[in-house]
């Protein structure tokens, strides 16, 4: 990261060749025709935009790990693996930022390059390794494509260095593309966020619906109007940062915004009262959220005496199985867990557990296992982005007749992935926020309920 000074020092040699850089326009063949209602910016409205914003970003631009500016000296010796290893942090940035605030990625993005500095380190970790580390920072699936994209670009060689060789990479979208191309390897190429449609919505005062393709291939054609052919990656992260910092959501800071007197939503708002800025874009409704219901079995297993001491033991170990390769947090460890078809009691719950147990790990109460202990120990609501899970949790201490080596005699081993770990190790695992949640409640009621306190349930079903 640059120091407060190193940027101060930078911004200044910056000023200089400002001008030539924002005065350069995109040839008029690449302006499109615009579509429907939207008008194109001219090409006076986009000289005069590029300048605004670009002193403004090396004027205020706020310090991140991710962030690189250069001088022109530091342009021309800019080449090679200097490029690549640049490409390599901007990809890592832009992924961990979807869906996460910048404040909560610093964070991990520090521990992350330190771990896997270059995208040759990060191609030989294990998924496991990348979940650890992502731990926390949700939608999991970017991590996933991280270490797949890795392990493709190290297979072929090369980092892509244009949008059109990168989008061949999983997991590689047109904004994560456009970012890369032009911030690392100075590609000409815009990049659309929702930051981005938030400043550009304002400007034209577009009210179509930001969700329709239509609209949004418009937003794509407007931001590559305006992105500077120059300094393709420093006005891209400046457009960004004006809609991240002043032009937000709620409360827009226009009489500080650069360029404001380019902006037809607060030209129309100081006019009109019934026009305001935060108007645009268009508010669209969101999908209403899935309600699931889910029975969560903290399954631990005892391999002390088939007492009170042995239920509460640390000795214990705890049930994980490995969720499908494919869908809702793909790979990644859990305890097991049942889908059910709504809300039900807590007879129903466990029968579907018992039912589950036995058909996955061949567990049976009347042959090979006594329950210790088997606490109902409350419910929890997880959020995703679509789904509100409810998730009935509950506690079961098993001894098993013969040790944990009966679960190594399971059948059709290979379609379930399991295994066993202690306290200690569990606490120090990756894992995601719900299951992390579970855990501590489970923690939580163990210390509520001393061992003097605790019912111990003899019955095998």
């Amino acid at each position: 990261m640059e120091d407060a000074d190193a940027l101060k020092n930078n911004k200044k040699k910056r000023r200089v060749n400002l001008k030539e850089s924002s005065s350069k326009s995109i040839p008029e063949t690449d302006i499109a025709v615009g579509v429907g209602d939207i008008e194109d910016f001219s090409p006076q409205e986009t000289l005069t935009f590029r300048a605004s914003l670009l002193q403004w970003y090396y004027d205020n631009q706020r310090v991140l790990p991710w962030r690189k500016n250069q001088s022109k000296k530091e342009e021309e010796d800019d080449v090679g693996q200097e490029r690549e290893a640049r490409a390599y942090a901007v990809w890592v940035s832009e992924v961990m930022l979807q869906q996460t605030r910048v404040a909560a990625v610093i964070d991990y993005y520090n521990r992350w390059m330190e771990k896997w500095p270059t995208v040759h380190h990060l191609a030989r970790a294990s998924q496991d390794e990348v979940n650890e580390m992502w731990a926390g920072l949700g939608y999991y699936r970017r991590a996933r494509f991280l270490l797949e994209g890795a392990k493709i670009i190290v297979a072929g060689g090369d980092f892509p260095k244009s949008v059109s060789t990168l989008r061949s990479i999983r997991g590689i979208g047109d904004y994560t593309a456009g970012a890369i191309a032009s911030i690392a390897f100075k590609e000409a190429m815009p990049v659309v966020d929702g930051n981005v449609i938030r400043v550009i919505a304002r400007l034209k005062l577009i009210s179509a619906n930001p969700k329709e393709s239509a609209t949004v291939k418009s937003f794509w054609k407007l931001a590559g109007q305006l992105v500077d052919p120059c300094r393709p990656g420093d006005f891209n992260q400046a457009l960004m940062e004006l809609g991240a910092t002043l032009c937000t959501p709620l409360s827009p800071s226009c009489s500080a915004c650069p360029v404001s007197s380019q902006c037809s939503a607060l030209a129309v708002s100081r006019t009109c009262e019934s026009v305001q800025v935060t108007d645009y874009p268009t508010k669209v409704e969101k999908p209403r959220q899935r309600s699931d219901f889910s029975a969560v079995c903290v399954v631990e297993i005892s391999e002390g005496p088939e007492t009170q001491e042995g239920a509460h033991s640390k000795n214990n170990k705890f049930l994980l199985v490995k969720r499908p390769e494919e869908g809702l947090l793909a790979g990644l460890w859990e305890f097991p867990s049942v889908i059910l078809d709504g809300e039900a009691d807590l007879a129903t719950r466990r029968k579907a557990m018992d039912q589950y147990l036995k058909k996955s790990f061949k567990l049976d109460a009347k042959k090979n296992f006594c329950i210790t202990l088997r606490e109902n120990v409350g419910e929890y609501v997880h959020v995703f982005s679509h789904i509100r899970l409810r998730m009935y949790v509950e506690l079961v201490v098993l001894h098993l007749k013969g040790g944990v080596n009966l679960l190594n005699k399971k059948e059709d081993k290979e379609k379930i992935t399991w295994k066993l770990v202690d306290g200690k190790s569990i606490q120090n695992m990756g894992l995601t926020s719900g299951v992390r949640k579970v855990y501590n409640m489970i923690q939580k009621f163990k210390q509520s309920r001393p061992l003097t306190n605790s019912k111990i349930k003899r019955k095998r079903s």
